[in-house]
């Protein structure tokens, strides 16, 4: 609702001075988002207000010289025209100094500190679009210019290039400390361009050299801030900034292998396991987990609480591939570690008593499994805030098992209760609540509920296709489920794109074998028999079915 309370100011204020000078800052971090926003008031000006794009030059980006060049081109922004003209580009500047006098944002802010008089010849609307960060240093460094801006309309989103102070702490090593004289701020969530930490990366092996000690850590921090962006949907390119994090923890786990440094090695080989198995490769993953836990045994105290997270891991994949057997004992243990080693509420063991449980389920040993989620629950309600997330997720696996039991009237409000936490404390785009809107409509499904079923399943693909990657496994999970509401109530023409847009997606993503892409691939042969048999004419339908009795 904020959101669209900016746009409606900014669209006004382009509207009411499209013919003098009028200087307007729109602020954005989530790039696809602000491109959207851009084409939405192109579109809406269209008929009165002629529409232009500048980009500020690398370099030298300088915002007059930028709309000069365009006005030198355009003979109607000559002659007065109503026009507005859209700036970007100056979040690509960097923040940094990178070796450099003055960094580029350095350079962007003192030109528009002495700008002022100078865009007097320009009688239309500029909107600058900037990120917070900029924003922020655009208050300190150019405030002259700022205070000419006939406004400044923010759009709050959850995406964004920006990390906070805190994640570019540890780059704050040997040799780098100039580089970040002037990052002496406390938790500001808005602080560096992910930009400017490859940049710094990719400069410090050019001069140093790739075998340099430092480096591995830089690598281990980076694939971090990737890993990090992609469990909590804060990625602009899901898959694109899952390859970063792949590249960063291989070059982290390579550095440390030739120079023996074993203090972070198992939890970068954890993290990089982590993410193959995202991906479905388990082959490549079981060796790291592996290679993890034979680390931990021999540098940790047997009761150290990495012990049972890399114990978990391991058993977490174990059981993605119905390997049973061999995860219920490493689930044992990780638990039994951590009863010993953590306080008796921290939200460790709820993870491990959640683990465990969900193992029990998925071999239908439901009288087992359900304590355990109840304690998981419980230790939880202690030890979190109210509102936190883990919780949603809590009441979600015990609603889950009370579906499975056909306790359908215990599951719905714990659905319920963990949806409106969800709403309270995730973006409106979060992939968690997809997955939780899913689980409830699948509720719905089995109590033939139809048209609630729907709407939720719907509601949960909107979230997947502006919050993941077109091609990521949540979405084909999602279009299988809607698929089979679909066919449960005959209505074939519209479930059969869907089921073959999850089974190309799970192919693409996860691979042939991927228990995933089976499961869906079993869906579609069953609809393909289903819809033949359909097609078939009664009284052919009959005899078969009279054969068959």
């Amino acid at each position: 609702m904020a959101n669209e309370d900016s746009y409606e100011e900014l669209l006004v204020s382009i509207e009411a001075a499209a013919d003098k000078l009028n200087l307007l800052l729109a602020v954005c971090d989530d790039s696809n988002y602000r491109e959207q926003l851009i084409k939405r008031y192109e579109e809406e000006l269209e008929s009165g207000i002629r529409c232009y794009q500048v980009m500020l030059a690398r370099g030298e980006p300088s915002l007059r010289a930028a709309i000069a060049q365009l006005v030198a081109a355009e003979e109607y922004l000559r002659q007065g025209g109503k026009a507005v003209v859209t700036v970007t580009g100056a979040e690509k500047l960097y923040f940094l100094k990178l070796g450099q006098e003055r960094s580029e944002q350095e350079i962007f802010f003192g030109y528009l500190q002495w700008t002022r008089e100078a865009l007097r010849e320009f009688p239309f609307s500029i909107v600058l679009w900037v990120t917070h960060q900029i924003e922020i240093n655009l208050s300190k460094q150019a405030p002259d210019f700022l205070s000419w801006c006939k406004g400044v309309f923010r759009f709050r989103s959850f995406k964004s290039t920006l990390v906070s102070s805190s994640d570019v702490a540890p780059f704050r090593v040997a040799g780098l400390e100039r580089e970040f004289l002037v990052t002496e701020e406390e938790d500001n969530p808005y602080f560096l361009p992910l930009a400017d930490l490859q940049e710094l990366i990719e400069q410090t092996e050019k001069e140093r050299g790739v075998k340099e000690p430092n480096l591995a850590t830089l690598y281990a921090r980076m694939g971090e801030i990737y890993y990090r962006r992609l469990r909590q949907g804060k990625c602009q390119d899901y898959q694109q900034e899952q390859a970063l994090a792949i590249e960063y923890f291989r070059k982290a786990v390579n550095l440390q292998q030739k120079l023996g440094l074993e203090e972070d090695l198992a939890t970068d080989l954890n993290n990089l396991a982590g993410l193959y198995k995202s991906q479905g490769r388990y082959d490549e993953a079981e060796p790291l987990y592996e290679q993890a836990l034979e680390i931990d045994k021999r540098s940790l105290p047997k009761d150290h609480p990495s012990l049972a997270t890399h114990l978990n891991n391991l058993a977490n994949l174990y059981e993605s591939q119905g390997r049973y057997d061999e995860a219920e004992p490493l689930y044992e243990q990780a638990l039994e570690i951590d009863k010993r080693s953590l306080p008796k509420d921290h939200p460790s063991l709820a993870t491990d008593l959640n683990n465990l449980a969900g193992l029990y389920k998925s071999q239908g040993r439901y009288d087992e499994a359900e304590p355990l989620y109840e304690q998981a629950l419980e230790i939880d309600k202690r030890s979190l805030p109210k509102d936190h997330p883990s919780l949603a997720t809590d009441l979600n696996n015990l609603a889950q098992l009370y579906k499975c039991q056909g306790r359908y009237a215990e599951a719905e409000p714990l659905y319920e209760q963990a949806l409106e936490i969800d709403k309270r404390s995730l973006p409106k785009d979060h992939p968690s609540l997809a997955t939780h809107l899913n689980n409830l409509a699948n509720l719905y499904e089995s109590q033939g509920r139809y048209n609630e079923a729907e709407l939720l399943y719907e509601q949960a693909l909107e979230i997947d296709k502006h919050s993941l990657p077109k091609d990521h496994p949540s979405l084909a999970t999602h279009l299988n489920n809607l698929a089979g509401l679909y066919e449960s109530q005959g209505r074939y023409d519209e479930a059969e794109p869907l089921y073959l847009e999850a089974l190309r997606i799970c192919d693409r993503s996860l691979g042939s074998e991927h228990p995933n892409t089976v499961t869906v691939r079993k869906n579609f042969t069953s609809f393909t028999k289903s819809r033949q048999s359909y097609n078939i004419p009664w009284y052919k339908r009959f005899w078969q079915w009279l054969r068959r009795i």
